[in-house]
Order: C-alpha cells, then structure tokens, then sequence
C-alpha cells in the first residue's frame, strides 16, 4: 500500500487527467504505477522545465524497482537460471537488439535519436552472437538452426513477440522518436550492471572471465578509444548518452520518449515472466522432453547443489579395484603402519579425483 501511494504521488507530479475522449501514446500508461489503466497527459509545465533524462529517471522509477524484484530477473542476477534457460533468454535478448538496432539505422539521422546514435560503442547485437555461440559450442553462422533457437522460434513467447513488433511500429510510424525509450531501458541497463553481470555469469557457468568468451554482452569499449571500459568508463559512457538525450527539447518528443519507456520497461519485464513461467513449467513437469539433438545442461548453482554425485557401476569397481591394487603394492613395499596407512590415504584420493 506505501509503495503503491508512492507511486501514485510521482504519477500525480508528472501527469495529470485529461479528456478520457483524448488518445494517448499507449492504453495501458498508468498500468505502470500498480493503478487501473487511466488515461493521462504529461503536465506540460512540469516537461518544459526538466531535461529529458530527469524525466525519465523520475518516471520509470517504479518500473525499474519493479523489473528488479521479478522472479526471472533475480534469478538471471544471482545466475541461478538453468543454462538452457539462460542461453535462450539470451537469444530473446538478441532478437529484441537486432530489431532496435537495425531500426535505429535506419533513422540514425533523426534529430532526437541522432545524438546517441553510436553503433560501435552501444551495438549489442554482434557480441549476444558471439556468447549465444560460445554457450552453444557452435559457429556464429550456425547457433540460429540450434535445437535450442529453433524450438523457442517454434513457439515464441507473446512477451517476445510484442517487444519485437513494437519496435518494428515506432520504426515504421511517423514518428519514431520514441525509440528513444527502447535505446534508454536497454543500453543504460546493460551499461550500469554489466560489470557485476560479467562476473555473476562466469561464475555461474563456467567461463573464463579473463578471455571474456561468453561474456562479451557486458563488456563495453571506452567511449573515445577501443580499450576495454572500466566501471568508471561506463559511468562516462551513461553520463554522455544522457546529455544525448537531453538535447531533445521539443515538448511533444518529451512526452512521446517518456510515455514509451514506460512501456519499454513493461516489455522487459515480460521477458523476465518468460523465465519465470518457464521454470514453473519445469518444476511441474521435470521429466518433459528436450528438443532433440540437445541435452539440457543443468546450473552449476542450483537448489540440489548439495546432493551427493552418483557413479556408474563400472566406475566403482574400477576404482575399488584400483584402491585393493595400490594398498597390495604398499604391503608389499614394506609400507606398513601409520606411515602405510598415510600413503594409502593419499593415493586413495588421487584415484577418486581420477574417476
């Protein structure tokens, strides 16, 4: 309930009610408040006052913290989620960034997206391929007819597929200033936690951090050279893309880009649910089948950590066998007593680090 007031006093402070007769950007504005879809207008005296950045700082406040407490999204933070599951979120990741970055292309050029237009240091597209590959073990031109992409193509997620089409129709609108938004929820997202991120992921599935093979999404270049970003670069390349943004002074722009990111975050946070419905899912029916030609590898920090490891059979007597070998050698040699006793301990466990 206090975090609902709260909300609503920020809403309160950047809209106010309009002509419900009156469209506006998106039906489902003040869903993003926790509130019953109302239909609201940008105060207009408010907007004038305040650059861009601030605004949207302000408004998506309550998107953000809710976006931050979803289920997937904490499981995603702590890499806790199922590889398979985490490799494919990635794919959704890459969908998403292909669209916004060809459609950003394509109006490069527009007087609102142009000053943050910077392909070669917020491009994402190129380095999800990259880690989606190496996840994969396959080649860059191959992880697209993955078992793994082709059954979540198969069956795409609505939440995808709204993301997807959404940027599609601001690129195609009259208008696509609103774009914006998308650049915005994304790349400062990506760009305030992907320190953290690159580390939480490596750990969590194995990976060099060293190399950077299948972290390369969060890693960025330093705004004015190719060396890697440091977490202070990033804060540099965050404070430079906001006085991009803020170069946009035209009111009606203000409102649109606003407007939008509330709806950008709402998006994201559906890609979340697709995690979170999915491990549901899981959890309900652990024996449902995989696609075929790939076997599900499990996170290597799960609930079930703890369980004990189990051999096979042939494994075991092997290694018994090994074990009554190595302890005939040492009767045999003379090593007998405690000092036998010592020997044969740590050749034991030689073995087991073998089988």
């Amino acid at each position: 309930m206090i975090q609902h007031d709260v909300q609503m006093q920020l809403a309160r402070k950047l809209f106010h009610r309009s002509d419900p007769r009156r469209p506006t950007q998106h039906a489902s504005l003040c869903s993003a408040f926790g509130a019953e879809p109302k239909i609201f207008m940008l105060n207009s005296s408010y907007i004038s006052r305040q650059p861009l950045a601030t605004l949207l700082r302000e408004a998506t406040k309550p998107s953000h913290d809710r976006a931050n407490s979803s289920v997937g999204a904490n499981r995603l933070l702590s890499g806790q989620l199922p590889k398979d599951q985490y490799i494919q979120f990635l794919m959704m990741l890459w969908h998403v960034y292909d669209t916004l970055e060809r459609q950003l292309e394509r109006h490069s050029t527009h007087p609102t997206l142009e000053p943050t237009y910077n392909p070669a240091l917020l491009g994402r597209a190129t380095p999800l391929e990259s880690d989606i590959s190496h996840l994969l073990q396959v080649p860059v031109s191959k992880w697209q007819s993955h078992p793994l992409h082709t059954s979540l193509m198969s069956n795409m997620p609505d939440q995808l597929r709204s993301y997807v089409d959404r940027i599609q129709y601001l690129s195609d609108s009259s208008d696509p200033s609103p774009l914006l938004a998308h650049s915005y929820a994304r790349y400062l997202g990506d760009l305030s936690g992907g320190q953290i991120m690159r580390r939480t992921i490596a750990k969590a599935y194995d990976l060099d951090v060293t190399s950077g093979l299948g972290t390369e999404f969060y890693t960025f270049k330093q705004l004015s050279s190719s060396k890697k970003a440091t977490q202070g670069d990033m804060k540099t390349i965050k404070d430079w893309f906001r006085e991009g943004m803020n170069k946009c002074k035209s009111e009606e722009s203000k409102t649109a880009v606003v407007n939008e990111a509330l709806l950008a975050y709402d998006l994201n946070i559906g890609l979340f649910d697709t995690m979170e419905a999915h491990t549901a899912a899981e959890n309900e029916n652990p024996a449902s089948e995989k696609s075929e030609g790939y076997t599900s590898e499990q996170p290597l920090k799960t609930l079930d950590s703890g369980l004990e490891k189990t051999y096979p059979v042939a494994s075991v007597v092997a290694f018994i066998a090994a074990a009554c070998l190595a302890h005939f050698i040492l009767v045999v040699g003379g090593f007998t007593g405690d000092k036998g006793y010592q020997k044969l301990v740590a050749i034991t466990g030689w073995l087991s680090s073998i089988f």
